[in-house]
């Protein structure tokens, strides 16, 4: 079976996220968690500790210890970005990109890459969660798995 990995941001790590994994650790032989970063955006809340520390936690609670978690920074050149990622999880031989976002369907697929395309799951994107999240709206927590949420609620609702 194939190295399935699942790059993006993941700020935050949500519950959509998550069943997207749930999907991978069913159909993949290798799962990959591919947390990119680099220069902090505007919209990023988390750094990409957090985002790993969000993704361990959210995926201990749900019993999930079949996948790997990779950090892989930005850069300019597409082509070297995906020699970054594919680095970060082994060079394996056989790789399927589990993406929604068509720009980075469009660069996996330069690269000869077979994708996985990810429909949204209604009700959990991620800058809406932001959004949620940086005008105290309660309703955030709804969309965060367990584990994740404690992460989230430590950095921005602590007292």
């Amino acid at each position: 079976m194939s190295t399935c990995i699942f790059p993006g941001r993941f700020q935050p790590f949500h519950t959509g996220h998550l069943m997207v994994v749930q999907g991978m650790i069913k159909s993949c032989g290798k799962v990959v968690i591919a947390i990119c970063y680099g220069d902090a955006r505007e919209d990023d809340l988390f750094s990409a500790e957090e985002v790993r520390e969000m993704i361990s936690a959210a995926l201990l609670a749900e019993d999930i210890v079949d996948a790997n978690i990779v950090d892989v920074s930005d850069c300019e050149d597409d082509a070297e970005w995906v020699d970054k990622i594919l680095e970060a999880a082994g060079n394996p031989e056989e790789v399927k990109m589990w993406t929604g976002d068509d720009d980075m369907k469009q660069i996996f697929e330069t690269a000869g890459l077979a994708i996985q395309n990810i429909s949204p799951v209604p009700g959990f994107n991620g800058t809406e969660i932001r959004k949620m999240i940086e005008s105290k709206d309660s309703t955030w927590r709804e969309k965060v798995p367990a584990g994740a949420l404690d992460v989230v609620y430590g950095k921005f609702f602590k007292e």
